[in-house]
């Protein structure tokens, strides 16, 4: 299993054991973690960081990839996330994560998705 596979798993893992574990312990010791706050996130207490703020998000969450490349350098994900926002709403969002290599360790992940899901409709002020 290459490690854009490995990485889905452990991803996967992660979402239904609500333990970033499995995806911190693919990070090099200075390996990067960033979204689109482009707040950056370094070495494996980063990446604990990182995804426990995302498991944070939700009540629940499960990711489905769509695609995947794994290249010598790169390694490239497309997918699809369901589940319930903390304040209980239900989400749905798609994305594209990108994870540059230092051999089989993830040297960087960042990740590129609908962020317009994350906000809440507004009131209905008509009444309807």
């Amino acid at each position: 299993m290459n490690l854009t596979e490995r990485f889905m798993q452990a991803l996967q893992s992660t979402e239904q054991q609500r333990d970033p574990a499995p995806l911190v312990e693919l990070y090099t010791e200075d390996g990067t973690s960033e979204n689109l706050t482009r707040e950056t996130h370094r070495g494996h207490d980063g990446a604990q960081q990182f995804w426990t703020a995302y498991l944070g998000n939700f009540q629940d969450i499960r990711s489905e990839f769509t695609h995947h490349a794994d290249g010598e350098r790169l390694g490239v994900m497309e997918w699809v996330s369901r589940g319930t926002l903390k304040d209980g709403r239900p989400i749905e969002y798609r994305g594209v994560s990108i994870i540059e290599k230092d051999g089989e360790r993830v040297a960087a992940f960042r990740t590129y998705y609908d962020s317009a899901a994350f906000v809440a409709p507004a009131a209905d002020t008509n009444g309807a």
